[in-house]
């Protein structure tokens, strides 16, 4: 299929910041010629690197500003129930099942920090399957500036 070179890495980067952004505005932007942008566009779509377009909505413009991440261990014979019952909650944004101290952290938005102080304590925690939790209110959010670029990574020196 072909490796990537940094055509498509400054692609990718720019439409990580906006997915909006018009072809022609986009093949200006980064100097190629308008054919050469959409074929490598189409050619990413196609072998699975950008799988879709999608909005970054504000939820505090929406009323919900208040934001929790949770953190769950579950019982691994009853694991796939939990997730299931937790992916249903109206609250609910996003769920990663990671190692270490937890088996998975789930974040959710709401009106209040006391109506996910509810849902975390009166729903998620009587969900069978769900053996503990812990809350973590958050305070701020921010997100880096992504550029993509074919260079490895340093080497971690000991």
């Amino acid at each position: 299929m072909g490796r990537l070179d940094e055509i498509d890495m400054k692609i990718l980067g720019a439409l990580h910041r906006d997915a909006s952004i018009s072809i022609p505005k986009l093949s200006k932007d980064l100097g190629l010629n308008l054919s050469v942008t959409y074929s490598r566009i189409k050619r990413l779509i196609r072998r699975g690197i950008i799988q879709r377009y999608t909005l970054d909505i504000n939820e505090s413009k929406l009323g919900l500003p208040a934001g929790v991440v949770v953190g769950l261990n579950l019982d691994p014979k009853q694991r796939e129930q939990a997730i299931g019952e937790l992916m249903k909650l109206a609250q609910a944004r996003e769920l990663r099942e990671v190692t270490g101290r937890f088996d998975a952290f789930l974040t959710l938005r709401g009106r209040t920090i006391e109506e996910l102080h509810k849902v975390t304590s009166d729903v998620i925690g009587r969900i069978p399957g769900i053996t503990h939790t812990e809350t973590f209110v958050e305070v701020s959010e921010r997100e880096p500036e992504l550029s993509y670029n074919l260079t490895p990574a340093p080497e971690i020196q000991a």
